[in-house]
């Protein structure tokens, strides 16, 4: 299987709709996508994660824009897209960091909000509704749990995602640089705890002064980093091996050693 991640930057002077349109020639441009399986791209790249004064009026329905241009995509490109994640606006007038799947047909066949609301410099946890489910559905053919950026620093996330049948982790996110070295960390063990495919799209530019990573990732199982992009926008190409999941857990079968030690407090514990 084949995916493509698109790092896209999101400047401070450019509108949505200007980015849109962009980002639209850069996907019906690249020849390469003719051969790709999936195509994954970053957290809020429409609005940018970093403009949270704009996050109400940037605010979407679940069939928006941002899914309606993946819908697009994914059929005349006859792909899987990712969309990243937009600002979905519920019926209630909630508002998610929401992450949709598209298959070549224009369904939806996974859906997730981000569950992991970011505090640390940012107003996300101020302005936005943590999510509470997480499903695993096909990205290209593999199964795959779909989880965004600030997610990756709670691996029980990725393990329920794992339970649920996983063998790829698709990560959208909006990584500052000043983090990069977490980012390479975090994403690699992540892979390597999982016994799956990581494939994490990050965000380029700079938004609201903050410098975006980028350095978008694709790790085996066994932590080898297949692919990884620069600093600048464009498409990174990794070719997957669906069969490595499961070979790696047959040869060193970490997930089946697992154990559920019962807590017990100090008061409690046998002193012998």
């Amino acid at each position: 299987m084949q995916l493509a991640l698109i790092q896209v930057a999101s400047p401070d002077d450019e509108s949505i709709e200007a980015r849109r349109r962009r980002v639209d020639t850069m996907v019906r441009d690249e020849t390469g996508l003719r051969t790709a399986d999936a195509l994954l791209l970053p957290e809020l790249w429409g609005v940018g994660y970093f403009d949270f004064d704009g996050y109400a009026e940037a605010a979407e329905p679940l069939d928006g824009p941002t899914v309606a241009l993946a819908r697009g995509w994914a059929r005349d490109l006859g792909i899987d897209v990712h969309v990243g994640s937009f600002v979905e606006r519920d019926s209630a007038g909630r508002l998610s960091n929401t992450s949709v799947v598209v298959d070549p047909d224009g369904a939806v066949t996974n859906l997730y909000r981000k569950v992991h609301v970011f505090g640390y410099g940012s107003r996300e946890q101020e302005l936005l509704t943590p999510g509470e489910m997480v499903s695993v559905a096909p990205l290209g053919t593999a199964p795959t749990g779909i989880v965004t950026c600030y997610d990756l620093r709670f691996p029980e996330l990725f393990r329920s995602l794992v339970d649920l049948g996983a063998e790829q982790l698709a990560v959208c996110s909006a990584w500052p640089a000043a983090r990069l070295a977490h980012w390479r960390l975090f994403t690699t063990t992540r892979a390597v705890e999982q016994q799956s495919w990581v494939a994490a799209c990050n965000a380029v530019g700079e938004q609201r002064g903050t410098a975006l990573a980028g350095h978008s990732r694709v790790v085996d199982p066994w932590g080898e980093v297949l692919v990884e992009a620069g600093s600048d926008e464009g498409f990174t190409f990794a070719d997957v091996d669906l069969n490595l999941p499961a070979r790696v857990r047959a040869e060193f079968p970490a997930l089946a050693d697992r154990r559920w030690p019962r807590p017990t407090s100090s008061s409690t514990a046998d002193p012998s």
